[in-house]
């Protein structure tokens, strides 16, 4: 009898407390899986619609799961007999002590959708603010993740990067290429502008509307700072920007030894940047 009474008590307590506690379990488990597979699904398919903006996935993604895990804790905690209604208030207690214990918290997930819905930035986009820079890999629900040019991880709370000065460098289609180069305040002048604007105009990534132009930027003592300025598309920036460096100081140092020598280089007449008296047109 008592191996009786034992049974019926395991099969008892099993009913009432067994079948609930599994299935809170198992609706728990259901929930996470469920979340993950919910937000990789928005983060890679909801850029491939049409017309919805790419940045938005990250953050609907975060959205998704964190709500779906809510959703599947308060069915587990109704499977073991807690009431909905109890959660609600429990919760709604709760909330006002959470939000003032999270506002930093908080102003990271209103300062992301700021983030968002003006777009100061986007993925792939190379922008610096709040003493980093990088180029975009997700705009979240707390922070903005982004990638140096070295290649290191950066995070930085979206509330950080809101309240900043931003600088994008890549939203402008064009960009001015602007290269320094000093020389000797003896040298013929005209020649280093002439020879700094052939090396620009041979340069098929430069522009032509707004011209290349050349002119002397400051004084350094006995020396005399030129600077040549050119636009560039953006997508070819810093591509332009080593190869224009490189090649106006090589052109440069020909021409201070041609002068040297003797022997400057003297101007096409057919150049459209060079007036009559060898002076660079403005």
């Amino acid at each position: 009898m008592t191996e009786t009474a034992a049974v019926d008590d395991a099969v008892r307590w099993v009913s009432l407390y067994g079948v609930p506690l599994l299935s809170a379990l198992g609706v728990l488990l259901a929930g996470m899986v469920v979340s993950r597979i919910a937000g990789q699904a928005i983060r890679s398919m909801l850029p491939l619609a049409r017309g919805v903006d790419k940045n938005f996935a990250p953050l609907l993604s975060q959205i998704a799961q964190y709500g779906i895990m809510i959703f599947a804790i308060v069915t587990a905690l109704n499977f073991i007999g807690v009431p909905s209604t109890s959660i609600l208030a429990v919760l709604g207690a709760a909330g006002l002590a959470i939000a003032l214990a999270l506002q930093g918290t908080l102003a990271n997930i209103a300062a992301g959708i700021m983030l968002i819905w003006l777009r100061p930035i986007a993925i792939g986009e190379y922008v610096t603010g709040d003493g980093v820079a990088g180029v975009v890999v997700e705009i979240g629900l707390f922070g903005t993740r982004l990638r140096s040019t070295t290649g290191l991880y950066i995070f930085t709370p979206n509330q950080k990067l809101w309240s900043s000065v931003i600088t994008n460098h890549s939203r402008e289609p064009n960009r001015r290429v602007d290269v320094n180069i000093t020389v000797p305040e003896t040298c013929n002048i005209a020649g280093v502008r002439r020879t700094l604007l052939r090396i620009a105009n041979a340069d098929k990534r430069v522009m032509t509307e707004p011209m290349a132009t050349a002119h002397v930027d400051s004084f350094a003592g006995d020396k005399v700072v030129v600077q040549l300025r050119a636009w560039v598309p953006t997508s070819d920036y810093i591509a332009a920007l080593h190869t224009l460096t490189e090649e106006a100081k090589l052109a440069v140092n020909r021409e201070l030894a041609a002068q040297h020598e003797g022997r400057a280089e003297v101007a096409p007449a057919t150049d459209p940047h060079v007036q009559g008296t060898g002076q660079p047109t403005a």
